[in-house]
């Protein structure tokens, strides 16, 4: 089983690469579904079918399913969306106000993701391709299940507990709604099924991203700071895909500037990234649109390789013995020392990339060691334990 997530700035032409790459797999054989939780939907347009919110045929061996959010917010969302509008109807907010306070934003996009286990474990698929959404939103899907896992793990059992204790001596003091028991089963559903993605989109045996980008400096810049965010959280990217660079076969003199500029952040994915592979793709004279123009960029962008295959095996977070004392090592290519704060806090590591922030449970062979030293080594961090 294989789960590629594609992702990259807007515009990059992620959407493309993801149905090329869910193309060439089919046609290989593979039973293969792909899955946009792009809000844009752009992938019924890239295949020139319909599509909808059910896995739909586009050829021999491919579905094509474009996930509708709201769905699947009122789906698991309900009881607590419904307690939630009590609350603010009690604090004298009512009509469209509360219905949109009542919607964390984003958490429709979460839920989204939340099928990709259900897919899995079914197994009517063999390789499920994924057309993320834009870089920005895609990290804050990744992160969210592990970022809410970390308060479910901690307040959710409190809450509960605290709840049953005081909710009936509120009811005699108070009309404000309390929570009941069903609000907290559904908050213990929902937490479970985001850990289920978090498990499966971790594995590096099963799922990986590809960062698709084309030869500009904002580009390439935004996705080496993706790559980084994406290894702080424990997701492996196996292969980044230079998109749209200009061909040989265009000489006018024009393109000149164009050309070298195009050579110059090529040469800069290419060492940046190493040693995860670099796949190209040349701009097409015309858009590939439908599964024959798709096939013909798969065949361009993969050549003789498998593009359901681990491309590029990472261990973005390790443990392991250095001169008769422990060390953990986190990756974090193009990490840099300004944008990095490093804390501990009881059993756990909180590391903080910029905007980003993860708590690494220690295992046990370090919670009882201190941290003696850390710093950047070669795109990752190194913390050493006594």
């Amino acid at each position: 089983m294989r789960v590629l997530l594609f992702t990259g700035k807007g515009g990059v032409g992620k959407t493309t690469v993801a149905a090329a790459t869910a193309v060439r797999s089919a046609a290989a054989g593979a039973r293969t579904l792909i899955v946009s939780t792009d809000p844009a939907h752009s992938l019924a347009d890239a295949f020139d079918a319909p599509l909808g919110d059910e896995p739909a045929p586009i050829a021999e061996g491919l579905w094509g399913q474009q996930l509708d959010a709201r769905i699947r917010l009122e789906r698991s969302w309900g009881d607590i969306r419904a307690w939630l509008l009590e609350v603010l109807a009690w604090a004298g907010v009512e009509g469209i106000e509360a219905e949109e306070l009542a919607i964390v934003p984003g958490l429709d996009e979460v839920f989204a993701l939340a099928d990709l286990a259900d897919h899995v474990s079914s197994g009517r698929w063999d390789v499920i391709v994924v057309d993320c959404a834009p870089t920005a939103e895609t990290l804050r899907l990744l992160s969210l299940p592990e970022v809410l896992g970390w308060y479910v793990d901690r307040l959710f059992p409190v809450g509960r507990r605290l709840n049953r204790v005081v909710a009936p001596v509120l009811g005699r003091v108070t009309s404000l709604p309390v929570a009941g028991d069903e609000v907290f089963s559904a908050g213990q559903a929902v937490f479970d099924r985001l850990e289920a993605v978090r498990e499966l989109l971790a594995d590096v045996d099963t799922s990986s991203v590809r960062l698709v980008v084309t030869p500009e400096r904002l580009v390439v810049a935004e996705a080496r700071r993706t790559h980084t965010y994406l290894s702080l959280f424990g997701y492996a990217v196996d292969a980044v895909v230079a998109n749209r660079l200009l061909p040989d076969a265009v000489d006018d003199p024009w393109f000149d500037f164009w050309k070298a500029a195009h050579a110059e952040q090529l040469a800069v994915i290419e060492e940046g990234f190493a040693p995860v592979p670099v796949l190209r793709s040349e701009l097409r004279g015309t858009e590939p649109i439908g599964v024959a123009a798709l096939a013909e960029l798969a065949d361009d962008l993969y050549g003789e390789l498998d593009p359901t295959a681990l491309l590029h095996r990472g261990q973005p977070l390790r443990v392991e013995s250095h001169d008769g004392s422990r060390r953990l090592v986190q990756a974090l290519p193009f990490g840099t020392r300004d944008e990095l704060a490093l804390s501990r806090r009881d059993d756990e590591l909180i590391v903080s990339v910029g905007p980003y922030r993860r708590a690494i449970v220690l295992p046990d062979s370090l919670r009882a060691r201190e941290v003696t030293a850390a710093h950047l080594e070669e795109g990752e961090l190194v913390v050493e334990f006594a």
